[in-house]
C-alpha cells in the first residue's frame, strides 16, 4: 500500500484510536523569526491536513493496546520542531504512565531548520522520554517509514528496543542533501539491516501483521524459567568420547533452527550488535510458547564472532528490561579465532555476554544441542540452568586443539577426547550440566 500519511496509516493498522489533544506551534514566524515560516506552516496544513508533523494517540494493534507516535512527510518533511517534541513527549509520558508498548512509525528528513536549536533540542527531549520508557520496563518500537533520516532516526528509532525497517525505505543520519553524492546501499532499511542497526525489514502491507506479532510477544513475559526443549536427534548415548565428538558434528543431526520450529508457536527475530557487525550463525529473538513469550539466542554450530556474542548479551539485556526468560541453545566449535574476530573485539565480546548472563535478573536455561567449545560456548551457558542432547558435548577446548596444546600426534586424539571427560554422562556426574534431555 502507498504511505498517504499519518491519518492513511493509522486507519490501516489500528481501532479504536483516540488523538491526544494536539499542540500546534503559535501563529507567526516561529521562535527564531524566521521570515516566511508561518506561510509555510499553513501551506503544509492545507496539504497535510495537519497542524503538525507527528499525530499522537492511544489505539489498538491486532488487539494489543499501544500508544502511537505517527509521522507524516507532507508537513515539512516530517521535520521535528517544539511542538513536535511536546507531542512525542506527551505520548512518552502517557505511555510510561499506563505501562502501554510505544510504537513510532516514523517519515522525517530530520531537524526543522526554521527553529534552528531549537528543533535540535528536541533530540534530546525525544532520547530522555525513550530512556524513561527504558527504565520503567515498557516495550517500545519503531518502524522506519520512507525516509527516516537525521536526529529522529538516532534517537526515536534507533533507540527502540526493536526496529523494523520499511522495504526500500531510505534510512540513515545522514539526509540526501547532506551526504556524498550516489545511491550506496547503506542508506536503505536493507542496508541498515545487513550492518546490524535494525532487526528486520517488511512490505508497508505487512506493518500491520509485524507489529501485531512483536506487540504480544513483548507483552508476554512471564517470571518462570523456560521449559527445557526437548531432544531431537539420537536418543542413544555416545559408546565412547571420540563418537559423542562426531555426533555433535554430523550434518545429520538436528541444528538450532529445528529446535527453535519444534518449540515456539510464533517467533520473530532481533538481529545485530548494533556496532555495525551481524553474525548469521547466532539466531536471536522472541519466540512465544504457549501464552509465554520467550527470549531465545541460538548458536548454529559455527564459530561465533564477536557481532554474535553482542547480539546475545543484546538479547539478554533487552529481555530483563521486559521481564521476558531466556533460553540458550548452545553450538559452537567455539570463539572465532582469526585476526578480523581480534580487530573486532572478541574478547571484549565475550566478556560482556559473560557478565550480561551472570547479572540477568531474568530466568536463563540453556540447552546443548551439538558442539560446545570452549569459552565460546559457555559464554551462552546458564552457570546453573544447563542440560545437553544425547548427541552433544561440551569441552575445554576441541580434542583436537587439546592434543596440539599437549603435542600429541594426530593418532592420540580419540584418547584424548576420553580423558577431558565430554560426553554427556560425564558432564552430569562433574555437576557441569543439570541433566540430559530425554
Amino acid at each position: 500500500m502507498p504511505d498517504e500519511g499519518a491519518r492513511h496509516l493509522i486507519a490501516a493498522i489500528t481501532t479504536d484510536f483516540t488523538e491526544f489533544p494536539p499542540k500546534a506551534l503559535a501563529p507567526g514566524d516561529g521562535p527564531l523569526g524566521w521570515a516566511g515560516y508561518g506561510e509555510a506552516r499553513e501551506r503544509a496544513s492545507q496539504t497535510s491536513g495537519e497542524t503538525e508533523s507527528v499525530v499522537c494517540g492511544e489505539g489498538r494493534v491486532g488487539g494489543v493496546a499501544a500508544v502511537l507516535v505517527v509521522f507524516d512527510f507532507r508537513f515539512l518533511g516530517g521535520s521535528v520542531g517544539s511542538a513536535t517534541g511536546d507531542r512525542i513527549e506527551y505520548a512518552f509520558t502517557r505511555a510510561r504512565e499506563t505501562r502501554t508498548p510505544l510504537v513510532s512509525l516514523i517519515a522525517t528528513g530530520g531537524s526543522r531548520m526554521h527553529e534552528g536549536m531549537l528543533s535540535l533540542h528536541q533530540l534530546q527531549r525525544v532520547a530522555r522520554q525513550s530512556t524513561l520508557l527504558h527504565q520503567a520496563g515498557v516495550p517500545q518500537i519503531s518502524v522506519l517509514r520512507d525516509p527516516t533520516t537525521g536526529g529522529l532516526w538516532a534517537s526515536l528509532g534507533a533507540g527502540a528496543d526493536v526496529v523494523i525497517g520499511v522495504e526500500e525505505a531510505q534510512v540513515g543520519f545522514a539526509g540526501r542533501r547532506v551526504r556524498p553524492i550516489g545511491d550506496d546501499p547503506a542508506y536503505t532499511a536493507e542496508g541498515q539491516l545487513a550492518n546490524g542497526h535494525i532487526d528486520e525489514v517488511c512490505a508497508l502491507e505487512d506493518v500491520d501483521s509485524v507489529l501485531t506479532e512483536w506487540l504480544l510477544l513483548l507483552s508476554s513475559g512471564a517470571p518462570e524459567p523456560a521449559e527445557v526443549p526437548r531432544a531431537l536427534g539420537s536418543a542413544e548415548p555416545a559408546s565412547d568420547a571420540w563418537s559423542a565428538v562426531r555426533h555433535a558434528r554430523s550434518a545429520a543431526r538436528p541444528h538450532a533452527e529445528s529446535y527453535l520450529d519444534d518449540y515456539f508457536d510464533v517467533r520473530r527475530p532481533i538481529s545485530g550488535d548494533r556496532c555495525g557487525g551481524v553474525d548469521a550463525g547466532m539466531l536471536c529473538g522472541i519466540g512465544l510458547r504457549g501464552r509465554h513469550a520467550v527470549a531465545y539466542a541460538a548458536q548454529t554450530g559455527t564459530a561465533t564472532t564477536p557481532a554474535g556474542f553482542r547480539t546475545a548479551a543484546r538479547l539478554i539485556r533487552l529481555a530483563e528490561r521486559l521481564g521476558i526468560s531466556v533460553l540458550t541453545l548452545v553450538d559452537t566449535p567455539g570463539a572465532a579465532n582469526d585476526a578480523a574476530a581480534e580487530r573486532a573485539g572478541a574478547g571484549p565480546a565475550i566478556a560482556e555476554l559473560f557478565a550480561t548472563v551472570a547479572a540477568a535478573r531474568v530466568p536463563v536455561t540453556t540447552l546443548v544441542i551439538g558442539e560446545g567449545g570452549s569459552g565460546g560456548a559457555l559464554a551462552l551457558a546458564a552457570p546453573d540452568r544447563t542440560w545437553i542432547t544425547p548427541d552433544a558435548y561440551f569441552s575445554v577446548i576441541a580434542p583436537e586443539l587439546c592434543a596440539a596444546i599437549l603435542k600429541r600426534s594426530p593418532e592420540e586424539v580419540p584418547g584424548t577426547a576420553e580423558q577431558l571427560r565430554l560426553r554427556p554422562s560425564d558432564l552430569v556426574e562433574l555437576g557441569v550440566v543439570r541433566g540430559i534431555a530425554d
